[in-house]
């Protein structure tokens, strides 16, 4: 008997936690991975970037990294709780991006489904949101983006104003991403690892499609299939499961010599 549908024993099964303050371990640990991931794909630039975790207790804050701590240097320790509608600092030391935080927390409040939000400053997403148009799918690896994207036009400098991130929660609505215009990427999902690969992928769709368009004129995926591929590849397991991968074998950096 042939399927369309992965089988959901395929995929190993989401923790579950019994214990907030367990779960908030694994998430720490998890987080610092994925901070160390992204510093070996050449995400970390600057101060730009930020991931968010929501914390398992305490539904309107949020982990998230320092200022000025590098990916590749992070661990539990140095990861920061913030309050969701102020973006003071609760646990930890440091503070964080307000600018980018302010986007963050506006989502998180829009969709309380949503564990996790990135958004990094990369070349490929960057470059690619400077044509003001959504991906097409291209390749099958899009097409987990299919109809499950947006885009938001409207840049206006820097985000300080809640009322733009309102904005922008409000365009993402159900969606795993969204191009900010003339700005980057951002990814969300219901587990800080789905939303580690579904940004990790956004990324490599938007080089892919760069690439493609350089070189010619790319055919695309028939709309049916793309929408069959998107039930096969976008799911939250799938996300999940690749994202489990990347972090298993994600290292810190080195740190220099005092």
């Amino acid at each position: 008997m042939t399927t369309t549908e992965p089988a959901a024993n395929q995929f190993r099964p989401q923790l579950v936690f019994d214990d907030p303050a367990a779960e908030r371990r694994h998430l720490l640990d998890a987080l610092s991975r994925a901070f160390w991931h992204f510093s070996a794909l050449g995400f970390d630039e600057g101060i730009a970037g930020i991931i968010t975790v929501r914390d398992p207790e305490h539904a309107d804050t949020f982990w998230t990294n320092p200022i000025d701590i590098p990916f590749g240097h992070m661990s539990p320790g140095k990861l920061i709780r913030s309050h969701g509608p102020t973006g003071d600092t609760l646990e930890g030391e440091g503070v964080v991006n307000l600018a980018a935080f302010a986007i963050h927390a506006e989502i998180h409040a829009a969709r309380p489904d949503t564990q996790a939000v990135i958004h990094l400053h990369t070349d490929y997403g960057r470059a690619y949101s400077s044509l003001g148009r959504l991906l097409e799918p291209l390749t099958q690896d899009h097409t987990a983006f299919f109809e499950d994207h947006v885009l938001f036009d409207e840049f206006t400098g820097i985000v300080f104003d809640r009322s733009e991130a309102k904005r922008i929660a409000a365009t993402l609505g159900p969606r795993k991403g969204v191009i900010l215009q003339n700005h980057g990427l951002v990814s969300v999902a219901e587990s800080l690892e789905a939303a580690v690969w579904w940004f990790t992928a956004f990324d490599t769709c938007c080089h892919i499609s760069l690439l493609a368009e350089a070189a010619g004129t790319p055919t695309l995926l028939d709309e049916e299939v793309a929408r069959l591929t998107a039930r096969q590849i976008g799911t939250h397991q799938v996300g999940y499961a690749s994202a489990r991968r990347l972090l298993a074998r994600a290292l810190p950096s080195p740190r220099p010599a005092d």
